[in-house]
C-alpha cells in the first residue's frame, strides 16, 4: 500500500489542490504506482473526469457525484442525471456512462466456457448485478442449450413489464438466433417485493403457452428483488414443466 490509507487520502484531497499533493497520492500516479485496486471509488472517478471546474478540483467533483449518486446507483444514471451535477458537462457524462457500459459488457463476456445455471437461485445470483437497485423494471431472457448451459443474457424490455410491452416475438426471435433449447425470463420489482402481480401471472402464462407452441419451453420466470426472488417454477406455477 502507499504512504496513506484511502480514508486519509480522502481528507488530504479535500484540503489541497491536486497539484499540491505528492506524486504518489495523485489519482493517475497512484494508479501507476499501486494499481487500480488501491484507489478509492472517488479516485477512480476522478481519473475518468480528468479535471474539475473553476475553484473545485477534480477530486471534489468526483465526491459531489458520488454523494448524489452512490456507487450502488450510478450504474442506473441517465445522461441527464449526470449533467444535472454542476461541473459535469456532456463530454464527462458520456465518458462516465461509456465506462460503466464497457464494464458491464466485460462482466457479461468474461467467461469463455459456457456456465451452467441449474437453479433459480443460481440465476438470481447472476442477474442481481444488473437489475437490483434499479429504479425501473428490466426484463431479461436467459437462453440455454440442451445441457442447461447459458448461451446468452439479453435485456429485451425496460419500463412497466406487462403483456402489452413484453412481446413474445422478441423473446423467441433471440431463441431462434441462438438455437436455444429453453428460456428463463427474469424481471425485477424496484419495490423489492417479489410477490407476482396479476399481470406477472398473466404474462407468464402467455409466454409459457407461446413456448409450448414454438417448441422452446419457458423453464422459469423469476422475479428479482435485492434480497430475495420468486420462481414460478419453484412454486409449481409453470404449466409446461
Amino acid at each position: 500500500m502507499g504512504l496513506f490509507s484511502n480514508n486519509i487520502v480522502e481528507v488530504i484531497y479535500i484540503s489541497y489542490k491536486i497539484k499540491e499533493l505528492p506524486d504518489e497520492e495523485r489519482p493517475r500516479e497512484r494508479f501507476i504506482y499501486y494499481g487500480a485496486d488501491a484507489l478509492s471509488d472517488s479516485q477512480l472517478l476522478a481519473i475518468l473526469l480528468r479535471n474539475g471546474y473553476q475553484d473545485k478540483n477534480v477530486y471534489d467533483l468526483a465526491l459531489d457525484i458520488l454523494k448524489r449518486f452512490p456507487l450502488s446507483d450510478i450504474q442506473n444514471c441517465s445522461f441527464y442525471d449526470l449533467i444535472s451535477v454542476k461541473g459535469v458537462g456532456k463530454v464527462k457524462a458520456i465518458e462516465i456512462l461509456a465506462a460503466i457500459e464497457f464494464g458491464k459488457r466485460i462482466f457479461l463476456r468474461k467467461q469463455k466456457k459456457l456456465v451452467q445455471l441449474s437453479s433459480a437461485a443460481d440465476i438470481w445470483k447472476d442477474v442481481r448485478y444488473f437489475i437490483t437497485n434499479a429504479k425501473q423494471e428490466y426484463f431479461y431472457c436467459y437462453y440455454f442449450n440442451q445441457r442447461q448451459e447459458l448461451l446468452e443474457r439479453k435485456l429485451l424490455f425496460m419500463g412497466t413489464i406487462n403483456r402489452s410491452i413484453v412481446h413474445p416475438r422478441e423473446v423467441f426471435k433471440e431463441a431462434y438466433r441462438l438455437s436455444a433449447s429453453s428460456i428463463v425470463c427474469i424481471h425485477n420489482h424496484p419495490s423489492n417485493c417479489v410477490t407476482p402481480s396479476k399481470e406477472d401471472v398473466l404474462l407468464t402464462d402467455h409466454l409459457v403457452k407461446t413456448g409450448y407452441i414454438q417448441g422452446i419451453p419457458i423453464r422459469d420466470h423469476i422475479i428479482v428483488g435485492e434480497d430475495s426472488y420468486y420462481s414460478f417454477y419453484e412454486h409449481h406455477n409453470i404449466l409446461n414443466l
